[in-house]
């Protein structure tokens, strides 16, 4: 049988057939040419499903599109960051040539441009400080100028903001003494209070570096502080000013060896023990004195003082201040457990009641401190004062001997019957006895008063027995 064949050239060959065989054959082959042409070839027809359609090509071009955009737009963004950071550069370049080698009006601006630039930005804090501001800065003070002196001490403010290298190069510079010149001066009268209240804002920025301390606490800055603290009885200086005094004071009195040249001003301690009452103040005052207690001699600066107890004392009533209660509380402990003389003033101070009132009423940090001073008060008192207690403030202190002297003295509940002990206690003992019974009562009254407990509370005997029976147990500060 014929058969027809293609050749490499698309034309067709037809072998041996007969006619009508050879005529259909080749009028398929045309036919399916021409549809293949018209459907634009027979390979798309056959793989149409595979062609993805208009509608899913788009969003990747534009994904990639927005991405294109996005990029574009933080080139642009940080293009803008640079030319900003740039301006700024330029801006403190400027800033301290005028400070280095401009006239009067040139070195005022300069000045308060630094403090401008330097208020809100660390870094612009720190490139002026690389850029040398501070040196020029420095030298403004020596102006004869006001307005120029204080712009420069706020612009040495604002760079010391947050920034210890530039805290440490405005001292080192010698910043302080000639701040306190412009102070100390007696040619000048009574100094600007602006300028006042720049140069205290300046040392108590400066004070809050370790490093800084011991220099300024010597340099006279503490009397010039003191100085305006008094002011503030007169009205001549405002409460920021008054708060920022404090603040430095408390800074400085952190290191103890400027403790000693603090309480050698004259009525410094009286006078923080004085102001005690003004809620503004007597938070931080108490912080100061807690720094002072802390060295033998600030113990006894504060010891010496008239009533000093008695006003510590009272700060212990100060219910809508746990604060304060807290704070006294401390001062106190610290006092009870140093010195002999200053727990008898204590005793003789009333505090007694006053803590025992505390560890009901008070904060639990001031009902621990409050149990504390009772309880040494309590050793003490019944001397049964150790050489272990005086060297370990923290070791556990028991209770007193089964049948010592003071628990017969007081009639304890845990001394059993001893008609020898009654016989030989004196008309005078059980006085006291029974005065120190009806003291119990009259506090205890006024405690449930306070509390809001019904007026006819009287105190159990578990109570009362607290007056002559100690915890075992040590509680912490």
């Amino acid at each position: 049988m014929r058969k027809f064949q293609q050749n490499n050239l698309g034309s067709v060959v037809l072998d041996q057939q007969p006619a009508g065989y050879r005529s259909f054959k080749l009028w398929s082959v045309c036919r399916r040419k021409i549809i293949d042409t018209m459907r634009c070839g027979g390979a798309s027809y056959r793989h149409r499903h595979t062609v993805h359609s208009p509608v899913a090509v788009k969003p990747k071009k534009s994904e990639k599109l927005s991405d294109l955009l996005k990029m574009s737009e933080l080139l642009e963004q940080e293009e803008e960051e640079v030319k900003k950071k740039v301006e700024v550069l330029e801006q403190m370049k400027l800033a301290v040539k005028r400070l280095q080698c401009g006239g009067d009006d040139d070195v005022k601006g300069g000045a308060t441009e630094v403090r401008r630039l330097a208020k809100d930005d660390p870094d612009a804090r720190t490139t002026l400080g690389l850029l040398g501001a501070i040196p020029p800065l420095i030298a403004v003070l020596d102006s004869g100028d006001l307005d120029s002196r204080i712009a420069s001490l706020y612009a040495l403010l604002n760079l010391g903001i947050g920034n210890n290298a530039n805290k440490a190069a405005i001292v080192k510079a010698g910043a302080v003494h000639k701040m306190l010149d412009l102070v100390n001066s007696p040619n000048k009268g009574s100094p600007n209070p602006n300028l006042c209240s720049a140069i205290v804002a300046n040392f108590l920025g400066l004070t809050a570096l370790d490093s800084n301390k011991p220099i300024i606490g010597s340099s006279g800055a503490v009397s010039f502080l003191v100085k305006t603290l008094r002011s503030s009885a007169e009205g001549e200086v405002n409460s920021q000013v008054i708060q920022d005094c404090l603040k430095a004071l408390y800074n400085l009195s952190i290191l103890p060896s400027n403790v000693a040249s603090m309480i050698e001003i004259d009525d410094f301690v009286p006078f923080l023990l004085a102001t005690l009452g003004d809620m503004e103040v007597s938070d931080r005052i108490l912080l100061i004195l807690s720094n002072l207690v802390s060295t033998p001699e600030g113990r006894k600066a504060v010891g010496s003082v008239h009533d000093s107890f008695q006003i510590l004392v009272d700060v212990l009533s100060w219910t809508d201040s746990p604060s304060c209660q807290e704070k006294a509380t401390y001062i106190l402990m610290i006092m009870a457990h140093k010195s002999y003389r200053d727990r008898q003033v204590m005793i003789e101070s009333g505090v007694t009641s006053t803590l025992l009132e505390l560890t009901l009423l008070g904060s639990t940090l001031a009902q621990k401190r409050a149990s504390r001073i009772l309880e040494i008060l309590r050793i003490d008192k019944g001397k049964q004062v150790s050489e272990t207690f005086a060297s370990s403030i923290g070791a556990n202190v028991s209770a007193p001997l089964y049948g010592s002297a003071d628990s017969r003295l007081l009639g304890s509940a845990d001394t059993p019957n001893d008609p020898e002990g009654d016989t030989l206690m004196s008309d005078e003992t059980k006085a006291v006895k029974h005065l120190v019974q009806q003291s119990l009562n009259s506090n205890m009254r006024r405690m449930a008063k306070r509390a809001n407990l019904p007026q006819d509370f009287v105190p159990s005997a578990h109570f009362r027995s607290l007056t002559s029976i100690a915890t075992s147990k040590s509680l912490p500060f």
